[in-house]
């Protein structure tokens, strides 16, 4: 069985990286550190930044908005910029809003990118919802269009959250959530970039959508077919819900149907529940009360993005676990499963993205093109520890899966399909979520991965 295949768009994310220069020997990329402790981080090819505090939302240009202070800092709606109409591609529905923006200091990422991923963190009341688009600037000084990297809301009730199609300057292009250079081999990169947040609400309302986080990773994605091989450095187990996707096939075809297709929103659920936090039963009052585990089921409709039309939507997924009360959550990269023991040791998990054929990954019983499962440990002998939403049952969820293996068809960034052909992979993508307010340990951990 293959487990949530991407889109073309998605499948092509990479494709324009894999032939940038270096090889897997000579890219910082490609080390791993001796040391499971925290550290300097053993990519030197990943540069995570996020706006998070007052300071960052005093920062920029502000239009119409204002930061909250106090122990969580946000951007808000101060009084509207502006009025304009948007029709819901989705719906046909035409609506007006108010807006207000805030647009970030240029930010000079450690390294000069071949493709971004935005990351946002935010809460939209009913009458609510925001646009996140990224500016970025070329190595030889020109710049990008405004590209929009999502349209959200944490409801579906105004507008259909959406990724936007089309969007390209004939040297990059937005394909579903990662803006990408088109030719990297031809040395260009993405030196810089902007983020802008436009937040709307219904018009004559005191309403405002609310932003914690916001941010983007930006990377220099190496050609690689294999990584080298980590020395174990952990033990341990976490105790992770499982849930597996397949219980729920055929279910909710407005939503991509179920099953193969809802690895990324069921993985997303166990870490929520995870770290204590759940869907209420009026959250649920609108699954249909035969089904298992509905909270998979409202993981896939709020996940669900319309212009993929599926529930992979990388930023999407993140965006949904901060929606839980006091969460915080980003998309990156990680280097080596040293950096993953690092967040094991620390007590959290991980969401990875990854693809390969059958008899690549023991145990599994099946290829995919794209599938997303959760780390939630490693054995004494170093092997991954995994609830695999792919299983066929929520008792067959927990996997243990070959160290050597895991890593390559995880870390590399191509591989050969089943007809031999060429084709990309994610790279060590990964999915983080942690408390808004981690422990000394979990911060520690996080900011040795880079992300802060």
């Amino acid at each position: 069985m293959t487990s949530s295949p991407p889109s073309a768009a998605r499948r092509t994310v990479l494709a324009a990286a894999l032939a940038a220069a270096g090889t897997a020997a000579s890219s910082p990329w490609a080390a791993t550190a001796a040391t499971a402790r925290p550290q300097v981080r053993a990519s030197g090819l990943i540069d995570n930044h996020f706006w998070t505090s007052s300071t960052d939302w005093c920062s920029g240009i502000r239009s119409g908005t204002r930061a909250l202070t106090g122990d969580r800092p946000a951007l808000v709606i101060d009084a509207p910029a502006g009025r304009t109409d948007y029709t819901d591609p989705h719906t046909g529905t035409k609506a007006a809003w108010e807006y207000a923006t805030w647009t970030s200091p240029e930010h000079v990422p450690t390294v000069p990118a071949t493709e971004l991923v935005a990351s946002w963190n935010a809460g939209t009341p009913a009458g609510t919802w925001i646009a996140v688009e990224l500016k970025g600037r070329y190595s030889d000084g020109a710049e990008t269009p405004w590209y929009v990297m999502g349209r959200w809301a944490a409801g579906d009730g105004d507008i259909r959250r959406t990724s936007v199609d089309g969007q390209k300057d004939g040297r990059s292009a937005v394909r579903t959530d990662t803006l990408s250079l088109d030719d990297a081999a031809s040395g260009l990169r993405l030196v810089s970039y902007r983020l802008r947040l436009t937040l709307y609400r219904r018009p004559g309302t005191g309403l405002t959508p609310t932003v914690w986080r916001a941010g983007a990773m930006a990377s220099d994605v190496p050609n690689r077919f294999t990584v080298p091989a980590s020395e174990p450095g952990l033990a341990r187990e976490l105790v992770v819900p499982r849930y597996s996707q397949n219980t729920h096939i055929g279910q909710y075809p407005e939503y991509d149907n179920g099953g193969e297709a809802w690895c990324s929103p069921t993985s997303s659920q166990m870490i929520i529940e995870y770290w204590g936090r759940k869907p209420t039963a009026e959250d649920l009052a609108w699954v249909n009360p035969a089904f298992a585990d509905p909270q998979v089921c409202h993981a896939a409709r709020f996940t669900f993005d319309y212009q993929y039309d599926g529930c992979g939507n990388w930023p999407f997924n993140a965006a949904y676990a901060a929606t839980y009360d006091d969460m915080s959550a980003v998309v990156t990269r990680l280097g080596s499963l040293t950096e993953l023991e690092t967040l094991i040791r620390a007590g959290i998990p991980a969401i990875t993205s990854q693809s390969f054929l059958a008899e690549e990954l023991t145990g599994a019983g099946y290829g995919t093109a794209g599938h997303l499962m959760t780390v939630i440990g490693f054995t004494a002998e170093g092997d991954v520890i995994a609830n695999d939403p792919a299983s066929p049952s929520n008792e067959a969820v927990r996997r243990v899966y070959r160290r050597r293996e895991f890593e390559n068809v995880w870390l590399r960034t191509k591989r050969y399909n089943a007809t031999g052909k060429v084709v990309s992979a994610t790279g060590g993508v990964c999915y983080l979520y942690w408390p808004a307010h981690p422990t000394a340990a979990q911060r520690k951990a996080l900011e040795a991965v880079g992300v802060r």
